[in-house]
């Protein structure tokens, strides 16, 4: 199964006999909450998700979006009315970032069937709908691990040993600024491919082709299997593991990313446009 959908499929996905459960993830990093847009129109059906409150565990030692508690997402997800059997499909309002977030989320928790809606709430030209939906309850019982999951450790070794790729700006990787974290620079070994390169001008991804191609300029290879990736905090990090896997990657996210690696004194910095 693809892990994304378009939005013709999708609508007529929603007007089969078995229609898919829709999650709405509309969220900007330091923007406005997306409660209100979700409010004023969203898919028929459409359950709201919180990334900060629901799809993260508070800021801490794991960084500012640590992942949440197994057992935590799973009450999450069953409120939404995703059961084991369920069909998933996930979306925000068009970048991608916090869709792909619910996806990677879901599958590593082992829920296999869930898409992502590409191009976000900005491709979908079907009704929206105003009324909050209260649905029955899901089954989904979490069970992690589908994924492969970094940690600090795991992320330097992957950079050393195989390819880690880091998802954010090339300026930030470069280490010429920092906005949000400690220190500015990148996991040495780590080679740059910011997210925003995975998407065409409407935010819909690349084709498979291209994004192998653009991953095969990082380093990848016809036998490459698992490619490590991270952000700034684990959320535009999984926006890349779903075009890695588009492209037949394994992708192993580092969660904590930079903002957990860059908290403290002990773990090198490298600066400039080349691995290092």
């Amino acid at each position: 199964m693809k892990p994304i959908i378009t939005a013709a499929e999708l609508a007529s996905a929603l007007a089969g006999p078995r229609p898919p459960v829709l999650l709405d993830i509309r969220w900007q990093l330091g923007g406005p909450h997306g409660r209100p847009a979700y409010e004023a129109g969203h898919l028929p059906g459409a359950v709201f998700v919180d990334l900060d409150a629901e799809l993260a565990s508070p800021p801490g030692a794991g960084g500012r979006h640590p992942l949440p508690e197994p057992e935590a997402f799973g009450a999450v997800m069953r409120r939404a009315g995703v059961s084991a059997d369920s069909s998933v499909v996930v979306y925000d309002g068009g970048q991608g970032w916090a869709a792909a977030r619910a996806w990677w989320l879901l599958r590593w928790t082992g829920h296999a069937d869930v898409r992502v809606l590409d191009g976000g709430l900005a491709a979908w030209t079907g009704p929206l709908e105003s009324e909050i939906p209260v649905p029955a309850e899901g089954t989904f019982a979490p069970a992690p691990g589908a994924l492969p999951l970094l940690d600090a450790d795991g992320a330097a070794a992957q950079a050393r040993a195989g390819l880690l790729l880091d998802a954010r700006a090339a300026e930030r990787y470069r280490g010429d600024v920092e906005p949000i974290d400690r220190v500015a620079g990148h996991i040495p070994g780590a080679v740059s491919a910011p997210t925003t390169e995975n998407v065409d001008k409407e935010g819909r991804f690349l084709p498979a082709e291209a994004l192998a191609a653009r991953f095969f300029e990082r380093g990848a290879s016809e036998a490459t299997e698992t490619v490590g990736v991270y952000c700034g905090s684990g959320v535009s990090a999984a926006h890349e593991a779903l075009a890695l896997e588009i492209a037949g990657f394994t992708p192993a996210l580092y969660a904590g990313s930079w903002s957990q690696w860059s908290s403290t004194d002990s773990r090198p910095v490298a600066t400039g446009s080349q691995p290092g």
